[in-house]
């Protein structure tokens, strides 16, 4: 899944893809070099980033979704938490809703529930992106995750949302210390284990950097480590802003794999 953040702010590449014009060449090339899925987002959800209004954020990603829906038989994602996009992406030709809230917000059950056809990825975050990452703290990170994403599944039942609708993600980076995130991901199967396809997106994120000491851009080699061992460990989708260099890797994950059962 490649990142296209239409957005003036996201931590790696805010505002490199603001204007369409250039957000429909860098998915071109995303494509190109492998991607499957393409989640464009519009509104920032990196620690301390600022609040996007409704018409913005529909501003920013209504206009590319259809474009690219138009151009390129490809797979569309839309990272969003407000009702109002996810009925405009899904109206638009999404294939699936990216919520950091997990469907938490008032009217996205709703918003979701009838469109049969639409995946939904729900992603456990502790607080709000503007706060999150101010001491977060948990009783067992791995068991506190997958009880949350497990509830919010139930939610989803109550609703009558079809469970092979749903995505999980525990959420790399939103509202978790660096031992948190990492405990995360080597405990990934226990996640996978819920029953679900488990999205991960750990692509040039900080948790990478605490331990290279490596600045947002020379990320690269630490992102695709990450990538593989979540691949390894039963990722089905894997989030990132480097695509060519993580089919690769992801190739050799399938092969090994492969390899293993005969």
């Amino acid at each position: 899944m490649g990142i296209l953040n239409t957005t003036p702010d996201s931590f790696s590449d805010g505002g490199h893809y603001q204007h369409k014009d250039q957000a429909l060449k860098h998915a071109a090339q995303m494509i190109e070099a492998g991607a499957q899925w393409i989640d464009i987002g519009g509104e920032s959800t990196r620690p301390g980033a600022r609040a996007v209004s409704l018409a913005e954020e529909l501003e920013r990603v209504i206009p590319v979704l259809e474009a690219l829906r138009a151009e390129f038989p490809v797979k569309l994602s839309v990272d969003t938490n407000k009702p109002e996009v996810m009925q405009a992406s899904i109206a638009a030709g999404a294939n699936m809703i990216n919520d950091v809230k997990a469907l938490q917000a008032e009217g996205a059950l709703e918003a979701v529930a009838g469109a049969e056809d639409v995946l939904l990825c729900l992603m456990h975050m502790q607080g709000e992106p503007r706060t999150m990452q101010v001491n977060p703290v948990y009783t067992e990170v791995v068991t506190d995750v997958a009880e949350f994403l497990q509830e919010r599944v139930t939610a989803c039942a109550e609703y009558g949302i079809d469970r092979n609708r749903i995505i999980l993600d525990p959420g790399f980076g939103f509202g978790k210390q660096v031992g948190h995130n990492y405990q995360l991901l080597k405990q990934l199967p226990q996640i996978v284990e819920l029953g679900f396809p488990v999205l991960a997106g750990l692509s040039r994120k900080s948790m990478l950097g605490a331990v290279t000491g490596r600045e947002v851009d020379e990320r690269l080699a630490a992102s695709v480590a990450a990538a593989t061992i979540a691949a390894m460990h039963g990722a089905k989708i894997i989030r990132v802003h480097d695509v060519k260099e993580t089919v690769d890797a992801v190739k050799v994950v399938e092969a090994t794999l492969q390899g293993e059962k005969g």
